[in-house]
């Protein structure tokens, strides 16, 4: 539903995942939704990369800007910041690219 309460029309855009043979892997989620106040460029997108243990690491997501940091943000081991959005394409190859830093400093 939309900030008006009216439910909104979604096509999925992506639907993909991965895993690394140390157990980490991402998944990423995009719809093209309705243009609205809520989604100005009409995408709404969810990219996570969890840990073998399934523990969060890092999310890039335009769900709600409860945090106070803007619609499009990151979050990192338990922090929230603010990030650009210049459009979905873009987007999950940023997300992608940290995805593959973090495993190779971190689990490879």
């Amino acid at each position: 539903m939309d900030e008006t309460g009216v439910r909104m029309t979604a096509t999925k855009l992506i639907e993909d995942d991965d895993e690394f043979p140390e157990g980490d892997r991402w998944e990423a989620l995009a719809w093209s939704v309705p243009k609205s106040g809520q989604f100005p460029e009409g995408v709404k997108y969810s990219f996570q990369y969890l840990g073998p243990a399934d523990d969060e690491i890092l999310r890039y997501d335009n769900a709600n800007d409860a945090h106070g940091v803007g619609r499009h943000h990151r979050h990192y081991r338990g922090g929230v910041e603010a990030i650009e959005f210049e459009g979905l394409r873009s987007q999950i190859r940023k997300f992608l690219d940290e995805v593959e830093t973090i495993h190779e400093r971190e689990f490879a």
